[in-house]
């Protein structure tokens, strides 16, 4: 008796389907969704700036009621001073601003490793296909990219809303409005705004990137850790040799991004309208590729150190 061919190949044992391939994910979207993770968790990034703009948009409407008479003021200044007096209540607005955020990046830094540890949430973290690299570099990206893009933003609208403002305002006291624009070259005065913001972010690279150290080393009290070893540094220096040179470098680090602008007057550092730009004198600086290299190396630290850290 015969089995026909095709009976029998029923009745073969079949072999198991080959498994599919794992999904690969393209490499830029663990660190997109590392990125809007951020955003999510620390809603304060944007609610801040834009609590500052609302503040200073109150101070500026409260005092426009004496607006018609400053720029008439103004006006009778010589042309030199015109645009310092016009601009000021919008060079103050941007740097009311600017402040928030570098208060606002300080905290998140300081929060940034830390608070994952503390409420145990690495534990999930980690239990995704993404780096710790990928994290790291996500959380370094919010002040050095993110932040400085939304203040530059928030400054801009608020401007503009102050100009809308300004321009009502004089309107209804019968005054030309067309003075604040073109004492005011506001196109020029945004390209210093985000020129300034990227300086800022640059010279304070290395203050983000230790407060980042920090809050993936320290235990508790990351505020203290952050500020006790420079400030038990300085101590140490002037009890011992009775020097400050420690003290002037972080001074310089706090400041030194002056030197992005040609805003000195007979060596001291004057405040305008409408700065110049000096691009070369911050190229030229050494303390800006200093700092940019110990902010890579504590950020390095920062990977090494989320890798081996336990849960608090």
């Amino acid at each position: 008796m015969t089995i026909p061919a095709d009976a029998m190949a029923a009745a073969a044992p079949q072999s198991p389907p080959p498994a599919a391939a794992p999904a690969v994910l393209p490499a830029r979207r663990p660190f997109y969704w590392s990125l809007r993770r951020e955003m999510w968790e620390n809603r304060s990034l944007t609610i801040a700036p834009l609590i500052a703009a609302g503040v200073v948009l109150f101070g500026f409407t409260v005092s426009a009621v004496h607006l018609a008479h400053n720029r008439q003021e103004a006006l009778a200044m010589a042309p030199s001073s015109q645009a310092m007096s016009i601009g000021l209540p919008y060079d103050f607005a941007a740097m009311a601003i600017i402040v928030t955020g570098l208060i606002v990046g300080g905290f998140y830094c300081l929060g940034a490793l830390h608070n994952e540890r503390r409420d145990r949430s690495i534990l999930f973290w980690k239990s995704l296909p993404v780096s710790d690299l990928t994290t790291v570099l996500a959380k370094a990206t919010i002040p050095l990219i993110v932040l400085p893009l939304i203040l530059f933003a928030v400054i801009v609208v608020t401007q503009l809303i102050m100009l809308a403002l300004s321009t009502v305002i004089l309107l209804a006291g019968g005054m030309d409005p067309s003075t604040t624009w073109t004492r005011m070259p506001f196109l020029q005065l945004w390209l210093v705004v985000a020129y300034g913001v990227a300086v800022v972010t640059l010279w304070y690279a290395p203050i983000w990137a230790w407060l980042l150290m920090v809050s993936g080393w320290a235990r508790r009290a990351t505020f203290l850790w952050a500020v006790l070893p420079p400030l038990a540094i300085c101590v140490i220096e002037k009890i011992a040799f009775n020097t400050d040179r420690f003290a002037s470098l972080i001074s310089y680090r706090f400041n030194g991004f002056v030197d992005g602008f040609t805003i000195r007057t007979h060596g001291k550092v004057t405040l305008g309208p409408l700065p110049q730009i000096d691009a070369a004198g911050l190229l030229a600086a050494p303390g800006l590729w200093a700092g940019l290299a110990f902010a890579a190396a504590f950020i390095a630290v920062a990977v090494w150190q989320r890798r081996r850290r336990e849960p608090v």
